[in-house]
């Protein structure tokens, strides 16, 4: 029976084409935006959560917040010693600690005049940024930050700005530092693998990104840091990640002779998480104005439907009068408005996945389509249609036969 009455649901609608179209435009609207904000949320939080691991999950950076109204001490500042005392106290479960040190000027070259930023790195720090691949030379040595070497690692964007070129192994530039022009030697380029998006939503800064030696920092007039950049295990996550940094903030205040609250910790975890819940609501709250239009297309069903009760009064007089049970009658203008409403939500799904993975593919960003969100949506879609047929199948299956048959 159910064969029978789908086939007949669909020889209703290809029987009326135009008219069925444009009753599904209202659930292809509706389920096509439900599922492309779905989508385009879900794209943006994996690609907010994929910057902030690229940048260092377990990444923090420490601050000094100093309450006492006494005001800010000389030891409170942070040292050179001080930070090898640290690497030593939390063994592997610091990873990765510098000043978090950077400077920022002009630097004049044949083709003009370019703010480039210097910052002070340790050797290891490319291991804590995946989207950092060398191109031409190396990256900084252990050598490089003993010996103090006036060295530098610059992006290939700022290669281009400053030489013209990218492989400018060899070149320098002068730009100022420690009170004076100091001659930097470039011994490596790198490239940033991040799509454009990532670019965008990374802040596009017109200063030029390199690094150096963060022992140029450490023994020269920056000699006390009021911060640290540090790196936990990257093992750590969660509780785990949270603990140790708790633990860190601890122990930094105690040796200092502080409070807790006098040192302030930003951790790019807690903001990724911060950030997520955000986007999260955002999402939702898009989803529910978007499903709005479901509605709308819900009330074009049961109007169309209505109006094929009507025009169809002596084929459901006929029906009946052959033996059909008034069940029979509901249930076939209930899989009529149900099928009518699943199609929709197929087409509707379907059009938004191709645009959102044509969008994706032009903007060279990877996209997050759930299956879930798929078959929720045309799953709600055929309900919606079950919804809003009910009417119109009570009134068809409520028709009494001998006047139905008299209905011209």
């Amino acid at each position: 029976m159910f064969v029978e009455n789908l086939k007949m649901a669909l020889s209703a609608l290809v029987a009326n084409k135009m008219r069925s179209f444009l009753t599904m435009l209202g659930i292809i609207i509706g389920i096509g935006s439900v599922i492309g904000i779905a989508s385009i949320g879900d794209t943006v939080r994996q690609m907010v959560s994929t910057i902030y691991q690229n940048v260092g999950a377990t990444q923090s950076i420490v601050y000094l917040n100093i309450q006492d109204e006494a005001g800010i001490r000389d030891t409170d500042f942070f040292t050179n010693e001080e930070i090898e005392k640290y690497k030593k106290i939390f063994g592997t479960d610091l990873a990765y600690v510098d000043t978090n040190s950077s400077l920022t000027s002009e630097v004049k070259t044949k083709l003009g005049i370019n703010k480039v930023t210097l910052t002070g790195v340790d050797s290891n720090f490319l291991n804590f940024q995946p989207t950092m691949e060398i191109k031409y030379g190396r990256f900084l040595t252990s050598k490089d930050i003993e010996s103090r070497r006036y060295v530098v690692v610059v992006e290939d964007t700022a290669a281009l700005k400053l030489f013209g070129k990218e492989d400018v192994v060899g070149k320098t530039f002068r730009e100022k530092f420690n009170g004076a022009l100091q001659e930097f030697t470039v011994i490596g380029v790198y490239h940033e693998n991040m799509s454009p998006l990532q670019k965008v939503f990374m802040g596009n800064s017109q200063d030029l990104k390199t690094y150096v030696p963060t022992s140029l920092f450490i023994e020269s007039e920056y000699n006390m840091f009021s911060g640290l950049r540090i790196f936990a295990n990257k093992n750590f996550s969660g509780e785990t990640l949270k603990r140790f940094n708790e633990n860190f903030v601890e122990y930094v205040a105690r040796t200092k002779g502080r409070n807790k609250e006098d040192f302030y910790l930003y951790s790019a975890g807690n903001e990724m998480a911060q950030v997520d819940g955000f986007l999260g609501a955002i999402s939702i709250a898009m989803g529910g104005i978007a499903a709005i239009s479901l509605i709308v297309g819900g009330i074009g069903i049961m109007n169309i439907m209505l109006v094929s009760v009507t025009e169809r009064t002596r084929e459901i007089g006929t029906r009946k009068a052959l033996g059909a049970t008034t069940r029979d009658i509901l249930t076939q203008f209930l899989i009529e408005s149900a099928v009518l409403s699943a199609i929709g939500g197929i087409i509707g799904t379907s059009i938004a996945s191709g645009a959102i993975l044509i969008a994706g593919a032009i903007m060279q960003q990877s996209v997050v389509i759930r299956p879930i969100i798929v078959i929720l949506a045309v799953g709600f879609s055929a309900l919606v249609g079950i919804f809003f047929g009910i009417y119109p199948a009570l009134k068809a299956a409520k028709r009494d036969p001998i006047i139905a048959l008299r209905y011209e």
